[in-house]
Parts: structure tokens; C-alpha cells; sequence
């Protein structure tokens, strides 16, 4: 079963990788993606920078009917190491419809901040 539910290309245009700190949680974003597909889903993701151009990433697998994080700050589920504190974007595009969502963890503060948010889906 396909749903109908999802998209094939997500954008998130204000990202910024923050540093881990030191509390025992360390900062970091991630990308959620949700295939509700009887299909595996193939992701390619693109990153675009103030002051270079785009690097375009391996593409990863969601299985279907799974969900996946990627944390953007791990060489693994990435391929790349990302710049801490480093203005960026993040194109998601997939080969069937999925749902992206996008999450931050910043321990700067003593009080630190979490907080996700869905992208611009086409």
C-alpha cells in the first residue's frame, strides 16, 4: 500500500549545528524521516552553504514502513562531517512520498532548548 501522505521533497532553510557542550545530552540536529510506504524509500540529500557551493550526499535508505533519524552531526548517518556553528540549508528529496522533520538540541544555555519543526514540503 502507497499512502497519500508525505512528500517527495523537503526544505529546511535555517539550520546551524550547535556546539555539544558540556551537559550529558550534547547539542545537535537530526532529520526524522517517516515512510509509511510498502516500499524503501531513498533519500538524497543536499546541503547548501553562505559561502560554497552545495555538496550533494550519499543517498540513505528508509525502510518501509519505518522511521529513521539521521543525526547530522555523526560521520556515519551522514557521510560527512558537518561545521559546527556553520549557517546552512538541507534539501531532502526522496524516490517516494515521505514525511521529514527536523530537530535541534542546543545546550549552550543552562536551560537548554529542543525544539523540531517540519519543512517546506513539495
Amino acid at each position: 500500500m502507497t499512502h497519500d501522505m508525505g512528500k517527495t521533497q523537503w526544505v529546511y532553510p535555517d539550520l546551524e549545528l550547535p556546539p555539544p557542550g558540556d551537559s550529558p545530552l550534547k547539542g545537535h540536529e537530526s532529520l526524522i524521516v517517516l515512510n509509511m510506504n510498502d516500499a524503501e524509500a531513498t533519500i538524497s540529500l543536499c546541503l547548501y552553504f553562505t559561502d560554497k557551493e552545495p555538496i550533494e550526499l550519499a543517498p540513505v535508505r528508509v525502510a518501509a514502513r519505518r522511521v529513521r533519524c539521521f543525526r547530522l552531526d555523526n560521520v556515519d548517518d551522514v557521510g560527512i562531517k558537518i561545521p559546527r556553528e556553520t549557517q546552512y540549508a538541507l534539501r531532502v528529496n526522496a524516490d517516494i512520498p515521505v514525511v521529514a522533520q527536523y530537530g535541534r538540541l542546543d545546550t549552550r544555555q543552562q536551560n537548554m532548548a529542543f525544539y523540531t519543526v517540519m519543512g517546506y514540503g513539495a
